[in-house]
């Protein structure tokens, strides 16, 4: 008898799974036969005897094609043995079970009935050489490669291939890129491996086209939609990052929109449905929602149940802010709470618990509420534990809690205590001062949980002015020296007309005691060009050391002393600026050449000047605030001695706002006077100058009295013309004033989540200022058309000649300046000096009518620095005034 083998293969195992459910079936069908009556008239004949089958015994199971897994690992994968019988049903389930392995492309099975040997036969599936993902322009490989569980070497499999794909476009929905799609591709390789290759397309954005709200009766579409945090993708919102699809936003926006219709007393309010629905295109969504409005309801009976022994129940519901009557409003119940809360924990009862019980009246249409405020022990401070900082010594931080251990909780206490912790700025953004039970009901522990921040400041700014040409400034300045919390700062500043360096220091608790002192060396360089801006004017220095020392007066108010002594050198070139324009003789400083008032402010002064200031601040943060108020007034009095005698007071004032929405709106208002009450009067180094750096879209001094000078220019026509007064010939100088003011009011506007992790912040603002009050200056107008000629003289006043001199055969080799004006040969001697074309002279800007700008700003905590730019233009300006459209700066910290 010959040999029979029976084949069985991946490809096939499921008919044949198919074909042994029908042949089972067969036996049945038989014996229901058999088990008929014999038809009448046949003879029964006795059933012959059952012939006994030989079963098919696997005597041995033998693998090929196995490359990487062994033989005996394929085995253990089925449940088929040597010594057990070999059936087509074993068969299928044994393919069944190589085929949840996913470890093979292809895979049979082949039994020899002769010689019982079980052939299993399978095909590995390759191994991953590399993943490859293409198309992935919008979102990174380093978010994508995460997602994906197939990795180099391991096997692949499809199913891990699905799911990887599956994977991927739901990382692109999270994204809000429905459309995106993602096609696998496989490159075989030699020694079986194998290239994965994901092909992205990942489509727009998508975003929201509409937005439907279906049963709205009280309330417009535009104001629900208002309520939302979602907007429609429009023109105008451009900029928002709220017009893409996001589910959660979705579940968000339901909560925003209950929450505004409970705040109008809507009650009954519910959504009944809210479906998003793709565009057929794929791109965008289309919401719609379905609401039942309900009645409208208002306040009915509300009072307060305190079991409090120190608070009176009467009294707390006297001071509620709801009356009966009213529209009900859900938000109010929130803020009563918190109230009645805080108002408990500033005396004491921490774990104060405060239950409002809300009744609804559908019979009236009123809502009765009743807030218990339970008994509860007051609470002592256990400890104050402070963790977490690694540089900033203990006392740094123990020492600005307004409360100590062993005082009585207070709520207020500790939430001083964290804003004063915040304005240090030492540590984490938003700190708060957390409260632990302690070891019995009555203590409460106070940690404070610190994440050290870079508390150094390096900061590079740089800009162009018309002024200044290229200006350049750098500070490096620690806040927390040694981790004392000392402040040492050093700076400088370069620009075509001005240096000054800077060193300073400031320890803020002497002996740990709440007086400040601090001091400042620095050396200040300033030269000025009013009318040629290649040539300096006059050249300023200032050597000077100051002293100040602060004391608290309360915990909102302090007051800063100071004492500053300086040398200041004003000079000019003699030979350039010097003349004697009156003939008599005696040359002196040219105020047609130098400058309006600046022959008044030459020479070596000493200046003794004594400072006082007084400060109010409740802001809740140094360095970003949010909310509070600052305020300071200053006085200076030079006269203690030294050669300058003033009076000089300003004052400043901020306020800022938690707009809500993360809106933060603030409004500065400063000015300032100075009087002079000695011989001299206001020098014009003591004036107040407003522009740049101060106010927005101006240039530096660019506001204020200035005396401008008009060059004529020759017509065509043998006459002369006045040159226009925008013109970049037109020459002017700056006076100054000795008053000013100046207001700016200021929006932060939030951006979406992408913006605020790029540390983008950008701002609104308005600018509204003026400086003004300086006495009419001496005008003049040279005469057409030869202008004017300034002698040159020497010390002695006499008028100085360039003389040639001259070598032996006659030639001019160089020259010298003599006081006689012929030569030797009896030609004449070039007169020296300065010739100075026609002109006219004209004081503009000595009015405090406002000088008013707009624009918009962006801070930009940038990868290399903090980055500020601000773009600004004018709307009201005087005659005379030098606008500025944008200024930058960057820094950095460490």
């Amino acid at each position: 008898m010959g040999s029979k083998t029976r084949t069985i293969t991946a490809s096939h195992y499921a008919a044949a799974l198919m074909g042994c459910t029908m042949l089972a079936g067969l036996p049945v069908a038989v014996a229901a036969q058999d088990g008929a009556p014999a038809p009448q008239g046949t003879q029964e004949q006795p059933a012959p005897a059952p012939v006994q089958a030989e079963p098919n015994i696997i005597r041995s199971i033998a693998v090929s094609g196995a490359q990487r897994l062994e033989p005996e690992t394929i085995v253990s994968y089925i449940q088929l043995r040597p010594g057990m019988e070999y059936s087509a049903a074993a068969a299928d389930q044994a393919l069944i079970d190589l085929a949840g392995t996913e470890l093979f492309a292809d895979f049979g099975i082949d039994f020899n009935e002769n010689t019982g040997t079980m052939t299993i036969s399978v095909v590995e599936n390759p191994i991953i050489n590399r993943i490859i993902l293409e198309g992935n322009n919008r979102v990174d490989a380093e978010e994508l490669l995460p997602e994906i569980n197939l990795a180099p070497r391991q096997i692949f499999t499809r199913s891990r291939v699905r799911a990887d794909v599956a994977r991927i476009i739901e990382l692109y929905k999270r994204q809000g890129r429905f459309a995106a799609t993602v096609e696998p591709q496989m490159v075989m390789l030699d020694q079986n491996r194998v290239d994965v290759i994901f092909e992205i397309t990942e489509g727009p954005k998508s975003k929201v086209r509409q937005i439907n709200i279906i049963g709205n009766e009280q309330f417009s579409d535009g104001e629900l939609r208002g309520a939302m945090i979602t907007r429609e993708d429009s023109l105008f919102a451009f900029f928002s990052s709220n017009t893409s699809y996001d589910p959660d936003r979705m579940a968000y926006d339901q909560q925003l929109l209950r929450e505004f219709y409970l705040t109008e007393g809507y009650a009954d309010f519910r959504i009944v449905s809210a479906v998003a629905e793709l565009t057929p295109d794929r791109r965008d969504f289309i919401i719609t929602y379905v609401v039942e409005e309900g009645e409208r309801y208002r306040w009915g009976d509300v009072e307060v149940v305190s079991q409090l022994r120190d608070f009176s129940s009467e009294a707390l519901t006297s001071q509620l802010t709801i009356e009966s009557g009213d529209w009900f409003n859900s938000s109010q119940i929130d803020d009563i709470e918190e109230g009645l809360a805080e108002t408990a924990g500033a005396f004491g009862y921490a774990f104060a618990d405060v239950r409002p019980r809300v009744s609804r009246n559908p019979e009236d249409l009123t809502m009765d509420v009743t807030f218990t405020v339970a008994d509860a022990p007051r609470v002592y401070i256990e400890a104050i534990e402070v963790n977490g900082n690694t540089l900033t010594q203990d006392k740094v931080i123990r020492r600005e809690f307004r409360i100590a251990e062993g005082d009585a909780f207070s709520s207020l206490q500790v939430r001083r205590s964290t804003a004063r912790i915040n304005s240090l700025g030492y540590f984490q953004e938003n700190f708060e001062v957390e409260q632990v039970e302690g070891s019995s009901p009555d203590r409460i522990i106070l940690q404070a949980n610190v994440q050290e921040e870079p508390t150094g400041e390096l900061s590079l700014s740089a800009g162009f002015s018309s002024l200044e040409s290229f200006i350049f400034s750098g500070s490096i300045r620690q806040n927390n020296f040694r981790g004392r919390g000392q402040t040492v700062g050093l700076s400088v500043n370069y620009s075509r007309f001005s240096q000054s360096a800077n060193i300073s220091f400031t320890e803020p608790k002497v002996f740990d005691r709440d007086i400040a002192l601090g001091f400042d060396i620095y050396r200040q360089d300033f030269n000025n060009g009013f009318f040629d801006r290649d040539q300096a004017t006059y050249e300023q220095t200032t050597t000077g050391i100051g002293f100040r020392v602060g004391v608290p007066i309360s915990e909102y108010i302090s007051l800063l002393g100071r004492y500053t002594l300086n040398y200041q050198e004003i000079t000019v070139d003699e030979r350039q600026f010097f003349a004697d324009f009156d003939g008599d003789g005696v040359s002196q400083c040219e105020p047609l050449l130098a400058g309006r008032y600046l022959c008044d402010a030459l020479g070596d002064r000493l200046q003794s000047i004594l400072g006082a200031t007084l400060s109010y601040n409740t802001l809740n943060s140094r360095l970003r605030p949010t909310s509070g108020t600052a305020a300071s007034l200053t006085v200076d009095f030079a006269g203690l001695g030294g050669d300058t005698q003033y009076l000089r007071a300003r004052v400043n004032a901020a306020r800022y706002w938690n707009l809500g929405s993360g809106f933060i709106g603030s409004l500065t208002l400063e000015g300032g006077y100075i009087y002079g009450y000695g011989d001299e009067g206001v020098l014009l180094t003591e004036r107040f100058f407003l522009g740049e750096g101060q106010m927005r879209g101006f240039d530096i001094r660019g506001i204020g009295p200035r005396v401008t000078r008009q060059f004529y220019e020759p017509d065509g026509n043998g006459g002369q013309v006045l040159i226009p007064l925008d013109d970049d010939r037109t020459q002017d100088d700056a006076l100054g004033g000795n008053a000013y003011y100046l207001a700016r009011a200021e929006i932060e506007i939030p951006l979406g989540s992408g913006a605020r992790e790029l540390g983008l912040r950008p701002s609104v603002f308005l600018d509204v200022g003026s400086v003004f009050d300086v006495d009419t200056p001496q005008l003049t107008q040279s005469p057409l058309p030869d202008g004017l000629f300034i002698a040159q003289r020497d010390g002695d006043g006499n008028p100085l000649f360039l003389q040639a001199v001259r070598d032996s055969d006659g030639v001019a080799i160089g020259g010298e300046l003599v006081t006689n004006p012929i030569a030797p040969d009896g030609s004449n001697n070039t007169p020296q000096g300065t010739i100075l074309p026609p002109f006219t002279e004209t004081f503009l800007g000595n009015t405090p009518s406002p000088r008013v700008s707009v624009g918009f700003g962006v801070n930009w905590n940038s990868p290399f620095g903090p980055f500020r730019i601000d773009v600004a233009t004018t709307l009201l300006k005087e005659r005379g005034d030098e606008t500025k459209l944008f200024s930058f700066n960057v820094g950095t910290q460490f």
